[in-house]
């Protein structure tokens, strides 16, 4: 069914596998203390400066051989990036003007992203640097439902809640980035709120709501139930009202849940390794997620730093991460494996040996509970198409 087919295949991203993607932390500080939050760090006093920032940029301009991707997103995050955008603004200005003055084939292949709590959103200095960078810009404002949901977790430091302040901000969001995405994250607390929270969010104009729950030691016995029969009335909704001719949610994919495929199945989940992040010292990371203020258990792990390089010794092992080198015997042999995630740095941060090979499983019974209703989501969804008729 070609009508089926086109709605189960996920939206690539820009330059899908063939970008490299490179962070720039350019600060620890973030206006909200979101309960979810993998940055336990989170501080004022660690900004990027510009100098360190211009080294990174030269440096990997320089190393061709090292960065040979064909295209480059340039994503900048924090705490909260837009606390910096003055510092953006000039890293990005930079960033275009070394790409001309050496030839850099990126020149005409790149992108700057940046997701944001959208506190800051409508701000004339963020206005301005939109308007400058329209083009090649890509922004994501993270609301995480109704009220309800997005208040219980996303709260600043003296507890109140911020869907009133980001709300605010959509209409002109949706505007500039009309094909925009939200990000939503479920968390234990948060889990009836799943089937109002999506249809809300499409209902604010958001076509495409990406989910995903927290990766953390965190669930209860029953979430996956609790899940399940969220997925479940919100898979009814969907097919009743003919919403998938419209919108998407990434929880609805019928590319998982399968046994593995030896042959296609044994890369790694992430990019961790083939990014890079930049720390604001100018340390270079796999991933944020190994930078300091990502790190409560373990030491941050760094792979070089913008003066002496990326050091290969210390990047190799990222690089040999593969599905079946870092998962235990029960999920390789598992029936409903493909699209089951993991984090890189989770899982480094819960290793008993401080290893990157050691896979954290928290979410296995929240991703059976999403299989078994993306089946029912699919099988609903294949009978009412029938001929392919949308």
């Amino acid at each position: 069914m070609d009508n089926l087919d086109r709605l189960a295949r996920p939206e690539p991203s820009w330059e899908e596998d063939r970008a490299k993607n490179i962070t720039f932390i350019v600060t620890e500080d973030c206006q909200l203390r979101c309960k979810y939050c993998y940055l336990v760090g989170k501080n004022p006093g660690r900004r990027m400066d510009l100098a360190v920032a211009r080294q990174a940029v030269d440096y990997i301009l320089r190393e061709r051989a090292l960065f040979a991707e064909p295209s480059v997103v340039w994503e900048f995050i924090g705490g909260e990036p837009l606390l910096e955008i003055d510092l953006i603004d000039r890293i990005s200005d930079y960033i275009k003007l070394r790409l001309y003055e050496t030839g850099h084939p990126w020149f005409d292949s790149y992108r700057f992203s940046l997701s944001t709590n959208g506190l800051m959103y409508g701000d004339p200095r963020v206005q301005r640097y939109i308007a400058k960078n329209r083009t090649h810009l890509s922004i994501g404002i993270t609301i995480d439902g109704i009220r309800e949901k997005h208040d219980l977790m996303r709260v600043f430091p003296d507890g109140r809640g911020s869907y009133d302040a980001v709300a605010a901000q959509l209409p002109l969001w949706l505007r500039q980035f009309p094909g925009a995405a939200t990000k939503v994250t479920i968390a234990h607390d948060d889990l009836p709120y799943i089937k109002d929270s999506v249809l809300h969010l499409w209902g604010l104009g958001v076509q495409t709501v990406n989910i995903n729950v927290v990766f953390e030691n965190i669930w209860q016995p029953g979430d996956d139930a609790l899940l399940e029969d969220q997925l479940l009335s919100l898979a009814d909704a969907i097919v009743d009202r003919g919403l998938y001719r419209q919108y998407r949610c990434s929880l609805f994919d019928d590319t998982i849940g399968r046994p593995l495929d030896p042959a296609g199945d044994n890369q790694n989940w992430c990019g961790s390794g083939k990014m890079l992040a930049i720390g604001a010292q100018g340390e270079f990371y796999p991933c944020v997620r190994f930078a300091p203020h990502s790190m409560s258990r373990q030491a941050p792990r760094s792979v070089g730093n913008c003066r002496d390089g990326l050091d290969t010794n210390r990047l190799r092992p990222f690089l040999a991460l593969t599905r079946l080198a870092q998962s235990p015997p029960q999920c390789v042999a598992c029936q409903i494996a493909s699209g089951c995630a993991w984090c890189q740095g989770l899982n480094y941060e819960c290793s008993d040996t401080a290893t990157i090979y050691q896979r954290a499983t928290y979410i296995c019974p929240m991703h059976k509970a999403r299989v078994r209703a993306n089946r029912y989501y699919w099988d609903r969804l294949r009978r009412k198409l029938g001929a392919g008729t949308c």
